[in-house]
């Protein structure tokens, strides 16, 4: 992450500091939710879990090298107080992470989404990308509104890259997950049945996997795989007039002559 003070942390995620928090601190770290990955510099994020809550663990975050705390209640640590429960904390955590990328401007940012395949697009991707420059990519699927930002919050000013899989859980979330990294280029992969429950019907999921096509700036690119069926067919049809960027599609091979 990009070095910052608590003051400046503060004012970009509206949070209060508490405790022994001095606004001239600075968090130059990783930024985390598990305490045991608290080192020199972080900042520890903390939410209440199914079995445990991460307030609990505060002072154990700066014990390990943590700057401070981004909590909900008042934690015996320096840290910056948010009201509102998780979900202020985790909204906190996106006005960071979306702060950050305006520091940035240099770093091409990648959406990939699709019902299917969404992961090893991005891995491979990333591995890619390595080769040109540094890239920022997520472990695993890590690709909700908490996951999404923390990846986002890993990049600094040596970053050329960051590769995002974006998935969503309804209409709107892609939106969301796109307004934290505005991105220069979108893979939509496929729209697929999977989710069905969670959705509706297959126009709804194509209407979620397009708010990434939607996102795209006017003039750059978004990527498409060519459907083998028509009904697939339509829902490509459905994306393209949603941007006003650039699509590519892939093509038949052509042979070498000689």
């Amino acid at each position: 992450m990009i070095a910052l003070t608590l003051d400046r942390i503060a004012k970009i995620t509206r949070s209060r500091l508490r405790g022994s928090a001095q606004p001239t601190d600075t968090v130059d770290g990783p930024v985390v939710i598990d305490s045991r990955e608290a080192a020199p510099g972080s900042l520890f994020v903390a939410l209440r879990g199914s079995r445990v809550d991460g307030h609990d663990f505060a002072e154990a975050a700066v014990r390990a090298g943590a700057t401070a705390v981004l909590c909900s209640r008042p934690v015996d640590a320096p840290h910056l107080l948010v009201d509102g429960g998780d979900d202020a904390v985790v909204a906190a955590l996106a006005k960071l992470a979306r702060a950050v990328v305006a520091e940035l401007p240099d770093a091409d940012i990648i959406g990939v989404t699709g019902s299917s395949g969404k992961t090893t697009t991005k891995d491979l991707l990333a591995q890619t990308l390595q080769r040109i420059g540094p890239t920022v990519a997520p472990p695993g699927s890590f690709n909700n509104e908490i996951g999404h930002p923390l990846t986002v919050l890993r990049a600094d000013q040596t970053t050329r890259f960051i590769a995002l899989e974006v998935a969503a859980r309804g209409v709107g979330h892609i939106a969301h997950l796109c307004q934290i990294a505005p991105p220069r280029i979108g893979v939509v992969l496929n729209v697929g049945s999977a989710h069905m429950g969670e959705f509706g019907s297959r126009d709804t999921i194509a209407q979620a996997k397009g708010e990434l096509v939607e996102a795209l700036a006017r003039g750059r690119a978004r990527r498409g795989r060519r459907p083998q069926r028509r009904r697939r067919r339509r829902h490509r049809h459905g994306l393209a007039h949603r941007s006003a960027s650039r699509e590519l599609r892939p093509g038949p091979r052509r042979r070498r002559a000689g």
